[in-house]
C-alpha cells in the first residue's frame, strides 16, 4: 500500500505542477480546501466550505477565544441594564466595508435580524422577546422580554449559521433567499473576478481593515493579515492534493486522507497537526417531511442498521486513535456527554430494522440517497449506509453530486420524486454539537424553519428551552440527559461516529491558529 501511494503521489506531482503554473510570490498562501465553493451565503447554507469563505471576508460582533468565552470583535463595549433585559452595544470606530463605506448599526441590525431568522440560537433569542434596534450609527440595543443569558455567546457562535455582519443591502434579503453578492468588512477581500468555480478562489489583504490590539486567540483578538494574497486551489483527488503539498505547489492541505499521512510524514518540511480536538460528528440525516422517514419507526430502523465501527473504519481509518464510537447526541468528550437510552442501538440489528420499516409502511418505494463524490469520508459513509439499506431490502435511488451541489440541493422540500430527497450524510463540529442550543440538527422547531430535514418535535424544543435557561451546570446536564433520551426516541439524525482529522501544511507557513474551521489571518509564509 505504501509503494502504491508513493507512485500515485509521484504521478500527482505532474498534475499539481500543471495546476500551479508560474511561480508564486512568497506573499501568497496557497490553500487546498476540502470542497469546492459554490454557495456564498452563510445564512441560507451551513456547508463548512461556505463558512470558511465567510470567515475570510466577513467579521463578527463577538468571537470565541480558546476557552470558548465570547470576546468583543466588532464591538467596542457593551452594557447590560440592571434588570438584565437591555443590552447596549457600541461599535469600534473606523469599521469599513470592502467597498469603502462605513459599517453602521443599520448594517448590524439587518444582519442580526436575518441571522436570527435562520439560526437555532437566534430563534431562541427571538422567543425570549428580543428586538434589535439602532440608537445611532455606532450604538445599537438588544432588548428582551424575559432574561436570556446567552446573548454574547450567540453573537460569537462559531459555525453553522454565524452572525456575520453584512451590508444592509444584502442583509435585507429574505433569509430564505441566498445572496449572491458578498461584500464584507473582514480581513480579506473576495476577488470575484478571479473566481473560477471548480478550481480557484482568490482573496487579498484588505488594507482598510483595522485589527484589534489584543493577541489573536482562536477566533477572537487581532485578525492581522500577514500575506498579500490567499489562493484556494480545489483539488478533489486526495492523491493530487497530497502530491501538491509534498512538492510545495500548495502550502496547506485542509483535509488530508489518513491513509496518505505516512507518506506526508516522511517529508521533513510538512507539519501534521490536529487543530480541532473536539473532532467532527458524522451522521445520517433523514428527511422528516416525506415517507418513510416522516415515521419515527423508519428513522429508528436506520439507527438499527448502524455499526459505528464499520463506518469509521471504512470512511476514516483502520486506526481507532483517529475516531471513536459515540452515541451521544451532544458530543462525546463534552460536559453534556450522555449515551442514555442508546443501549439498544450499539449493536446493528438488520432483522429489527426490516421489522420497523414494515411497521412504518415501507413497501419497496425508492429511497433517494444523496452521496457526495468529492469528500472522501462523506462519500464512504454514504456507501456504508447504502450497503446497509440494501441488506434491509430497501430500493435505492443513489444520486451522486459534488458536495457543493449536494449542499445546495438538500434545501429542497419537494418530495423525492419531484427533486427532493430522503437521506443525506454530513458531519458537524463536535464543539457545536456539545450544546443543545448550537446543535442545529437536534433542534426541532415546528414552524417549518428548521435545518435541512425539518425535524419537528415540541418536547425537544421545550427541553432545549429549559436547557438554555438553566444557569446551574448540574441541573443543565440533567436536562441534557432528558434531551438525549428524547433524541433516541425521535431520531432527528443518526450518529455514525466521531472523528479527529488533521490538517497538513508546509513548515514555511507559521502562525496558523488552532480553530475548528481553519482561518488564515495571523498566518505568515517564509522562505
Amino acid at each position: 500500500m505504501r509503494d502504491r501511494h508513493i507512485g500515485r503521489l509521484l504521478a500527482g506531482v505532474a498534475l499539481a505542477a500543471v495546476m500551479a503554473g508560474p511561480a508564486f510570490a512568497q506573499g501568497t498562501i496557497r490553500f487546498a480546501p476540502h470542497a469546492d465553493l459554490k454557495v456564498v451565503d452563510p445564512i441560507t447554507n451551513t456547508a463548512a466550505i461556505t463558512l470558511l469563505h465567510s470567515y475570510m471576508i466577513f467579521d463578527t460582533l463577538y468571537a470565541f477565544d480558546d476557552k470558548y468565552q465570547a470576546q468583543p470583535q466588532m464591538v467596542q463595549s457593551h452594557t447590560v441594564s440592571a434588570d438584565g433585559l437591555t443590552y447596549t452595544f457600541k461599535l469600534r470606530p473606523g469599521l469599513k466595508f470592502h467597498d469603502g463605506s462605513a459599517v453602521t448599526t443599520k448594517d448590524v441590525v439587518a444582519s442580526v435580524k436575518r441571522w436570527a431568522a435562520r439560526d437555532s440560537n437566534g430563534r431562541a433569542m427571538t422567543a425570549a422577546g428580543a428586538t434589535v434596534a439602532a440608537v445611532d450609527d455606532q450604538t445599537f440595543t438588544i432588548t428582551l422580554k424575559e432574561k436570556w443569558g446567552l446573548i454574547l455567546d450567540s453573537l460569537a457562535k462559531l459555525s453553522a449559521n454565524v452572525a456575520f455582519v453584512m451590508r444592509e443591502k444584502e442583509a435585507s434579503t429574505d433569509p430564505n433567499t441566498p445572496i449572491t453578492e458578498t461584500v464584507g468588512s473582514g480581513p480579506f477581500t473576495f476577488e470575484k473576478a478571479e473566481w473560477v468555480p471548480g478550481s480557484k478562489v482568490v482573496y487579498k489583504k484588505f488594507a482598510g481593515y483595522a485589527p484589534r490590539s489584543e493577541p489573536a486567540n482562536m477566533y477572537s483578538g487581532s485578525k492581522a493579515v500577514k500575506v498579500d494574497r490567499v489562493e484556494w486551489h480545489y483539488l478533489p483527488d486526495s492523491n493530487t492534493a497530497a502530491a501538491a503539498l509534498n512538492a510545495g505547489e500548495v502550502d496547506i492541505y485542509e483535509n488530508p486522507t489518513l491513509d496518505l499521512l505516512p507518506v506526508l510524514q516522511r517529508n521533513k518540511d510538512i507539519v501534521i497537526a490536529n487543530h480541532n480536538p473536539s473532532g467532527w460528528i458524522s451522521y445520517i440525516r433523514p428527511n422528516h417531511l416525506h415517507p418513510p422517514f416522516n415515521n419515527v419507526k423508519a428513522r429508528q430502523a436506520l439507527a438499527h442498521l448502524v455499526n459505528q465501527e464499520d463506518y469509521m473504519r471504512v470512511a476514516v481509518s483502520s486506526d481507532p486513535t483517529h475516531w471513536k464510537v459515540c452515541w451521544a447526541w451532544m458530543s462525546c468528550g463534552s460536559p453534556m456527554e450522555s449515551e442514555a437510552g442508546a443501549e439498544a442501538y450499539k449493536k446493528a440489528d438488520i432483522a429489527k430494522a426490516k421489522q420497523l420499516l414494515a411497521e412504518a409502511g415501507y413497501k419497496g418505494e425508492k429511497i433517494t440517497v444523496f452521496q457526495a463524490t468529492d469528500i472522501q469520508d462523506l462519500r464512504d459513509i454514504a456507501a456504508v449506509t447504502n450497503d446497509n439499506l440494501r441488506k434491509a431490502g430497501v430500493n435505492l435511488d443513489i444520486q451522486t453530486n459534488d458536495w457543493a451541489t449536494l449542499a445546495a440541493r438538500r434545501g429542497k422540500k419537494e418530495a423525492p420524486a419531484e427533486g427532493g430527497w430522503n437521506i443525506f450524510h454530513t458531519r458537524s463540529l463536535g464543539v457545536e454539537f456539545s450544546s443543545a442550543l448550537t446543535n442545529f440538527a437536534l433542534a426541532a422547531p415546528c414552524d417549518g424553519r428548521g435545518w435541512f430535514g425539518w425535524n419537528c418535535d415540541e418536547q425537544t424544543e421545550k427541553l432545549r428551552k429549559e436547557w438554555a435557561a438553566e444557569p446551574d451546570l448540574a441541573k443543565r446536564k440533567a436536562i441534557g440527559v432528558e434531551l438525549q433520551k428524547r433524541a433516541v426516541e425521535t431520531m432527528p439524525y443518526i450518529p455514525v461516529g466521531q472523528s479527529f482529522p488533521p490538517i497538513a501544511y508546509r513548515n514555511s507557513v507559521t502562525g496558523l491558529l488552532k480553530t475548528p474551521i481553519q482561518v488564515l489571518w495571523n498566518a505568515e509564509k517564509k522562505g
